[in-house]
């Protein structure tokens, strides 16, 4: 009796394993087609409804199957990366099945490649590969611990002084975003490899002068928490970052041979810091720039056309179907009232990185002419 109570504890693990159900047949999500059409898969049988959320569209209702296996079908997409989530029963959840994320300090997404024939310009090609630097230290001026990176290019030997855009993120963005989801070294890598570029290195900070920008709601957010947050961050940037990047790497220091741009609440730092200090930028771009709604007049001051004298380029651009469209209109209008010289671009696209990359695109040929 007692060796029968022994083999069947023995055996008593194997036996639940065999009266314990089959796991469910793994699906695939996301599933691209070589039409561009892709659908996107969700297991979540107890729930009452879920929604796809993609980037720069309106959700739409999946539909759910006999296994309690949501599912659809959208396209065909223009070539791009999107990021996108699940709304299951009003939370927004990322796809489980894919390792691709599209990172966020306020919300994280997963994304997905629709690519192109040939590849479009942020996707990886047969090219020489630069490197990303990350650094990490502790800013005096708001702090706290933070990072950059830094973009170096396949050609860097550390002889030759090469030129610097100053790269910026956008609101909840963290310094890797410009990487990470837009792609920026696979850009320029591929600009290079076209010849369209010339060799420079980026810089990519974290753009949070002050921090508590992103966890203040509109209710509770100071009236100065804009202005504290680019005029520290302006502050960081000529204080830390920049004399780091002049010391560690071989670089032109001329203004001449310096550019400063961004997306979003980047943009309107861009546009701040460089506009007011031409002394040390040449080149500014402002991508779907937050400009606020402060005059350009108080912010800008000192602007006018004998700016024109130091500015090699001035480039400020917006999606027509973006939020930040009329303040954007409204400055471009200004900037003309003002005699300064720029370049306007009004394209198709919303307030996404499917707009900011293409414009990065854009603008860094631009540079150092």
């Amino acid at each position: 009796m007692i060796a029968v109570k022994r083999l069947l504890i023995v055996l008593a693990p194997f036996l639940l394993a065999a009266q314990a159900p089959a796991p469910p047949p793994p699906i695939v999500s996301p599933e691209v087609n070589s039409n561009r059409e892709v659908t996107f898969r969700f297991r979540a049988p107890n729930a009452k409804e879920v929604l796809l959320g993609r980037e720069g569209a309106q959700r739409v209702a999946m539909t759910k199957d006999e296994a309690g296996v949501w599912s659809v079908k959208i396209g065909p997409l223009e070539p791009d990366y999107y990021g996108y989530s699940f709304i299951a029963d009003g939370v927004a959840l990322i796809d489980p099945r894919n390792p691709l994320m599209k990172p966020n300090l306020l919300s994280t997404q997963s994304m997905v490649l629709v690519p192109g024939t040939p590849p479009q310009i942020w996707e990886t090609r047969e090219a020489p590969r630069g490197t990303l630097h990350r650094h990490f230290y502790k800013s005096a001026v708001v702090g706290d611990h933070r990072d950059y990176y830094v973009y170096v290019p396949p050609s860097y030997d550390g002889k030759k002084k090469l030129p610097v855009l100053y790269l910026l993120h956008g609101f909840s963005d963290d310094a890797s975003g410009w990487t990470s989801v837009g792609r920026a070294h696979v850009i320029l890598d591929n600009l290079l490899a076209e010849g369209k570029i010339e060799p420079m290195l980026v810089v990519m900070t974290l753009g949070y002068g002050a921090p508590e920008i992103l966890t203040s709601t509109s209710a509770t957010r100071p009236p100065d928490v804009q202005s504290r947050n680019r005029e520290r961050f302006r502050d960081a940037l000529f204080q830390e970052v920049i004399p780091a990047v002049e010391k560690n790497y071989r670089v032109d220091a001329r203004r001449e041979k310096r550019a400063i741009a961004g997306l979003s609440m980047g943009g309107g730092q861009s546009l701040f810091i460089g506009l007011n200090n031409l002394d040390r930028f040449a080149y500014v771009g402002g991508f779907s720039s937050g400009i606020g709604g402060d005059d350009p007049g108080k912010i800008f001051s000192g602007l006018n056309s004998s700016a024109n004298a130091k500015l090699r380029k001035l480039w400020v651009a917006c999606g027509s179907s973006d939020f930040l469209i009329e303040p954007n209109r409204k400055f471009h209008a200004w900037l003309e009232g003002q005699g300064v010289q720029h370049t306007w671009v009004e394209s198709e696209g919303a307030h996404t990185w499917m707009v900011w990359r293409r414009y990065l695109a854009q603008f860094t040929p631009l540079l150092w002419k």
